[in-house]
């Protein structure tokens, strides 16, 4: 019995699964505006989220890519693509939780989410957007800072990142 004790409080991270939960492409100006030879404005929008999923130390966590691609101020492509993760993470200090949930585990899913943002592009007949490289501990911080002036404590829940291309 000791020494499964002892196995019962070894720290435990691991990915159970990846999986793509939601992904949309609108091209509502098309086939007209594909005709026409302008370079388009590329903005891209990124959000995190996370769930538990139960008691047991399962967690989902989520990186949502919206990339709205505009010729003037019509839509080209609108892509919405929502990555998961599953992860088991058990017996970790409950102050290092939020980092693990709002930077490894986002770190982990997003090489995911790029490749599906590259290929729904390439298979839409668009030359594909690349998302650039995240840094997911940056992002965490200066959330965690935000929500520390806002009301003093932060959650991980509802990060979000925009950039423009």
């Amino acid at each position: 019995d000791a020494a499964m004790a002892e196995q019962d409080n070894t720290p435990v991270f691991q990915i159970q699964r990846m999986y793509l939960k939601d992904m949309s492409l609108e091209q509502p100006h098309s086939p007209q505006i594909l005709r026409e030879q302008v370079q388009p404005q590329v903005d891209i929008n990124l959000a995190l989220s996370g769930d538990t999923i139960d008691d047991a130390g399962i967690y989902e966590v989520c990186v949502t890519a919206t990339v709205t691609t505009k010729v003037g101020d019509r839509t080209l492509f609108l892509i919405e693509a929502k990555q998961a993760g599953i992860f088991e993470i058990r017996n970790i200090p409950q102050d290092q939780m939020q980092p693990i949930l709002g930077i490894a585990c986002p770190g982990m899913v997003y090489p995911y989410l790029r490749a599906v943002i590259s290929d729904i592009c390439t298979r839409a007949g668009f030359p594909p957007v690349i998302l650039s490289e995240v840094n997911f501990q940056a992002m965490y911080e200066a959330q965690q800072q935000q929500a520390g002036q806002a009301n003093g404590n932060g959650n991980g829940n509802g990060a979000g990142i925009i950039t423009s291309a």
